[in-house]
């Protein structure tokens, strides 16, 4: 009887439920090894059409609103296409070689700089401010960093064949972008000639409120992260920082990521200015003040639907979760991704809560 009654009750219920996740996490880290194999491989290969379905996602809203006033699809596409394309080639003519000439040229100076922060760091270890084994690691800290850094400018800089894979891969991005942007309305409606007669209203339905959860965002989050970034170039240039471009090409490429994308994108900027003076940190320090007040006040108001209404938390979590998987790549797509599951799990909820009540 007390065997029955322990088996009906909820902690034996948690106890079930714990023992599979147990059993699951030590199978996903049995063929983990496997998995990562047929991510490169999925990643190499998906990488193209995911991007290209990010571009026609965010350009999608313009061709349609031609469209809707007489103008053809196609001479839509190619009309705001043409001046992508455009915006494009000036910004990979114009701003990537003065970015590579950058990187070059800071890594013939990461030597020089690094001594110059041993000295910094030797003036204010000598002030007896902190305890010695703070201070040791702090200069073995340095030291891996430097490290680090070298190993990265190095084969960002010599993996030539590397780079010459990716540029080809990524070549056919324009025009995966361009099919499917002409092609968007065909898609869908062959998508959905597969879904049930019966289910395809509720389908409908699903996408609509994912895209209404996620296009004022991913939209808003490009616009915002050129606007900090072109800011911060700007405030990086009158207080006269090193490589400006570079270091407001990290704020602005961090700056996607929500919550921790400023901090992450102000650090290289004031590891650099540490190398020069204190004085240098404090400008470097106030100008992403000033860009990430005028970002919260100004731009992020004016851009619809910024917010996804997930608790930070929440974020943060999905963060990590993103990072540790993919990376970079896992960082910038952890929270759209969240945020479409959160809507299909909300619709399967409702759908099984009505099926109960029926």
């Amino acid at each position: 009887m007390r065997l029955r009654r322990f088996a009906q009750s909820r902690l034996f219920v948690f106890l079930v439920y714990g023992i599979l996740v147990l059993l699951f996490l030590h199978l996903f880290s049995l063929v983990r090894p496997m998995l990562l194999s047929v991510y490169d491989f999925l990643k190499a290969v998906l990488a193209p059409f995911l991007i290209a379905m990010i571009i026609s996602y965010v350009l999608h809203p313009v061709v349609s609103l031609l469209h809707g006033r007489k103008v053809p699809r196609t001479a839509a596409v190619l009309l705001i296409y043409a001046v992508f394309v455009f915006v494009c080639t000036v910004f990979l003519l114009n701003i990537v070689p003065v970015l590579v000439d950058q990187v070059r040229e800071l890594s013939g100076h990461v030597p020089e700089l690094t001594m110059k922060t041993q000295q910094m760091m030797d003036t204010f270890n000598n002030s007896h401010w902190l305890p010695q084994g703070v201070r040791d690691g702090i200069n073995r800290s340095l030291a891996a960093m430097e490290k680090q850094i070298e190993e990265w400018i190095a084969d960002s800089l010599n993996n030539i064949g590397g780079m010459v894979n990716t540029l080809f891969i990524f070549a056919i991005v324009p025009f995966l972008a361009f099919y499917m942007l002409k092609d968007m309305d065909l898609f869908e409606r062959a998508a959905l000639h597969y879904v049930p007669g019966a289910r395809r209203a509720a389908v409908v339905r699903l996408l609509r409120d994912i895209d209404q959860a996620l296009g004022s965002y991913i939209r808003g989050q490009f616009i915002v992260s050129l606007a900090v970034g072109v800011l911060a170039y700007i405030g990086y240039l009158i207080i006269g920082m090193p490589y400006p471009l570079l270091m407001a090409s990290f704020v602005a490429l961090f700056e996607i990521i929500p919550y921790l994308g400023p901090f992450l994108g102000a650090l290289p900027a004031l590891i650099m200015a540490a190398t020069i003076s204190w004085k240098m940190v404090l400008l470097a320090a106030l100008v992403n003040f000033i860009c990430q007040n005028l970002e919260s006040n100004v731009i992020s108001p004016q851009v619809v639907g910024r917010t996804l209404h997930i608790h930070p938390l929440t974020i943060i979590l999905v963060l990590l979760v993103g990072g540790e998987l993919a990376g970079a790549v896992g960082l910038i797509l952890a929270v759209p991704a969240y945020a479409a599951l959160k809507v299909v799990f909300q619709h399967l909820l409702a759908y099984y809560i009505r099926r109960k009540t029926v």
